[in-house]
């Protein structure tokens, strides 16, 4: 439990609620939507790099909203609780299948491919870090996708 007050602003970077969907295919995630033009576009930056790195996840499928019906998730919450650079997203990834690019087949999500996409996940933070120069240099080589 974490215990937050209301004067207090906290220094977080990412904050992912990771779900399950039970209709859509593929990963996506959902991400709030802000006034400031430059913070909404900082903000889908993350998505966009895990795009790149994992086969299973659509950028396509992504959105940004502020629906009423989600205002009280940890994603909507937070997103207007913590700093501006702070960014909150729900990540859903369906309970069935995935369709890879290109084609029209489901490809069933099995544990290893589940792993995999968490992988992908923690590679598109070192990704997200190099690119804001947080992290130096590359480490050994590695595929695009594990």
């Amino acid at each position: 439990v974490v215990v937050v007050f209301p004067q207090q602003k906290i220094n977080l970077d990412f904050y992912i609620d990771i779900h399950a969907h039970s209709t859509m295919m593929n990963g996506f995630m959902y991400g709030n939507i802000f006034e400031d033009e430059e913070r909404f576009q900082r903000q889908a930056v993350f998505p966009k790099l895990l795009c790149q790195n994992a086969e299973d996840f659509s950028y396509s499928s992504t959105s940004f909203n502020r629906d009423a019906v989600k205002a009280g998730t940890g994603r909507r919450f937070l997103g207007g609780l913590l700093n501006d650079t702070s960014y909150c997203y729900t990540l859903e990834v369906s309970f069935y299948s995935y369709v890879l690019a290109g084609t029209a087949a489901a490809v069933p999500y099995t544990e290893e491919a589940y792993m995999k996409l968490g992988r992908n996940v923690a590679r598109t933070f070192l990704d997200y870090y190099r690119l804001n120069s947080l992290v130096e240099g590359p480490l050994a080589p590695t595929p695009r996708t594990w």
